[in-house]
């Protein structure tokens, strides 16, 4: 088989290459990694990912308007992948004890650490505010009330952002999609949920309101769902500032 050959059967990033008929990744032979680690095999192209966490950084302007990117936790994480991701001033969005642990384990620093999940344990939020994460993103009325409860015992005030389904129906496959008015993630915009979630937030003493946030699904590659959520979200900002004055 010729490079052309392989050009038709598999699209080529990072450093990956094709020399003499064989596949080469960070200057190593695919077969040599097989005869080392063994097959099935897992591979990640250290240069690849460490130049989309600058392009991520670049276009979304981090350094001039101080903005974050995270990156999820669920996708792949271990220790390694942690101190790429510091290296990188990344920020990193994790969904269990389990990735949170990993990130302690790592000195990832905590404080840019965003704990997601929508079936958070009592053991893992406490977890969370024992190790100073950053910010927890809430998901319903139970969890922010064990959340403050949590905090109180340790004396401290926890930054949360509050998980809003935006009623946003994404292109996607029914199964991962995440924003629609019935999903079972965040507080949805029926019976003034997200109104009694805002007002539960802003009076709990041990919870400081700092932001809301939205999911609207996986493999969604058109713009149009994301426009449509940025215009829904926005609008619940400015109604925010309005009426809560925050």
């Amino acid at each position: 088989m010729n490079k052309e050959d392989w050009g038709n059967i598999m699209e080529l990033f990072g450093t990956m290459k094709v020399e003499e008929n064989e596949l080469i990744i960070g200057g190593n032979r695919a077969t040599d990694l097989v005869k080392e680690y063994g097959s099935p095999l897992y591979v990640f192209d250290e240069e690849l990912i460490r130049n989309y966490c600058r392009d991520y950084r670049k276009y979304f302007k981090c350094e001039e308007n101080n903005n974050k990117v995270a990156f999820a936790g669920k996708a792949f994480l271990n220790v390694q992948m942690c101190k790429l991701l510091k290296e990188e001033n990344m920020n990193l969005d994790v969904v269990s004890g389990g990735e949170l642990y990993t990130a302690y384990k790592a000195d990832f620093p905590l404080e840019k650490v965003m704990f997601h999940g929508n079936n958070k344990t009592l053991d893992e939020i406490e977890l969370g505010v024992k190790l100073g994460v950053g910010k927890f993103v809430v998901d319903n009325f139970y969890e922010m009330e064990a959340l403050n409860n949590i905090a109180k015992e340790y004396n401290k005030v926890q930054n949360i952002y509050l998980r809003i389904t935006p009623g946003i129906d994404a292109h996607t496959h029914e199964y991962i999609r995440t924003g629609q008015i019935d999903s079972k993630f965040g507080f949805a915009p029926v019976e003034d949920t997200i109104e009694k979630s805002i007002e539960m937030a802003i009076n709990l003493e041990n919870i400081n309101l700092v932001g809301i946030h939205c999911h609207i699904g996986s493999q969604t590659f058109g713009l149009e769902a994301y426009e449509e959520a940025v215009e829904v979200m926005f609008s619940l900002v400015k109604k925010i500032k309005k009426i809560w004055i925050i």
